[in-house]
């Protein structure tokens, strides 16, 4: 291939058109979506002081009262990202730019799961990260109007402690007593939990008797919680405000230096393709989300 502005703009059209159908096609399909809050972000960060209210209705006696939802200050800043990868100008010389696809290929899964992997960290985060009202986002002394409640829980997983977390989120009260409604829904597991979280919502018990609490919860086993292996948590992923917020400013947006002025074409010979972004991600309702460190 002859290298000058056109062949060098289709080969860069062609790696575009790659990465922008790898990315269509991931949307919508990574497992952080499930339980996350996604927000568009307009500014350097935003303030999520307000999460914690749950405005509700009340007969209109008198003049209305006003529901402040500054309760507490929480934000999130966004942060910048990238990844590059490098194609040798003697490639494109010697039309040798079709395992290039592949490595696009590549490239799109990586870059479209990264948000996949900071929501995963937040579960290893749970215990010791604070969330918008200044505890840990797990944590045993949330406070709730004048007292305190807690979605923490330290048992192993088994049917019992698994039947007391699912009573802890569904007995959850807002600050005026008001029952939030919570309904666990999804039962993330490490591996290593996989079969006990599985037998304890089977359709049968191991005699063969029914199960009280079958198909009660999803069961979502995450490879990527391995490294602490006897943490569970359960979730209600259905809420609008999910346990955790992927807070979106830029989205991935593909670049190129392929000009011959360009220092890394002229200095190494290598046409450099870029991805870059601004987002970052943080902990949302504490109440629709419990956790348990299975230490005890």
């Amino acid at each position: 291939m002859i290298v000058n502005s056109a062949n060098l703009a289709a080969l860069f059209r062609g790696f575009s058109s790659i990465f922008n159908a790898g990315v269509a096609s991931l949307t919508g399909k990574q497992l952080y979506e499930r339980f996350t809050t996604i927000v568009p972000s307009s500014a350097k960060g935003n303030d999520y002081g307000w999460v914690g209210k749950f405005p509700t209705m009340r007969e209109w006696l008198g003049d209305r009262i006003i529901q402040n939802l500054k309760a507490f200050k929480y934000s999130i800043e966004n942060k910048h990202w990238e990844s590059t990868i490098s194609v040798d100008r003697d490639d494109v010389e010697d039309d040798n730019v079709g395992v290039y696809s592949a490595i696009v290929q590549n490239f799109v899964q990586a870059v479209t799961a990264h948000p996949n992997k900071l929501v995963l960290d937040l579960f290893h985060g749970a215990f010791s990260t604070l969330c918008f009202d200044g505890q840990y986002m797990v944590d045993d002394d949330h406070p709730v109007g004048d007292s305190t409640k807690s979605n923490k829980g330290t048992a192993a997983l088994n049917t019992t402690s698994y039947a007391a977390a699912r009573t802890a989120m569904m007995s959850l009260v807002d600050d005026n007593g008001n029952s939030l409604s919570v309904m666990p829904d999804v039962f993330i597991v490490p591996p290593q939990l996989e079969k006990t979280a599985r037998e304890i919502v089977a359709p049968q018990l191991a005699g063969g008797a029914s199960n009280i609490y079958a198909n009660s919860a999803e069961v979502v086993v995450v490879p990527e919680l391995a490294g602490n292996p006897t943490e569970w948590f359960l979730l209600d992923s259905k809420k609008p405000l999910k346990p955790f917020i992927f807070q979106r400013r830029k989205e991935l947006k593909l670049t190129s230096m392929t000009d011959d002025k360009d220092s890394n074409v002229f200095m190494k010979k290598e046409f450099l393709f870029g991805v870059d972004a601004r987002y970052n991600v943080g902990y949302g309702l504490w109440q629709v989300l419990y956790g348990s460190t299975g230490t005890v």
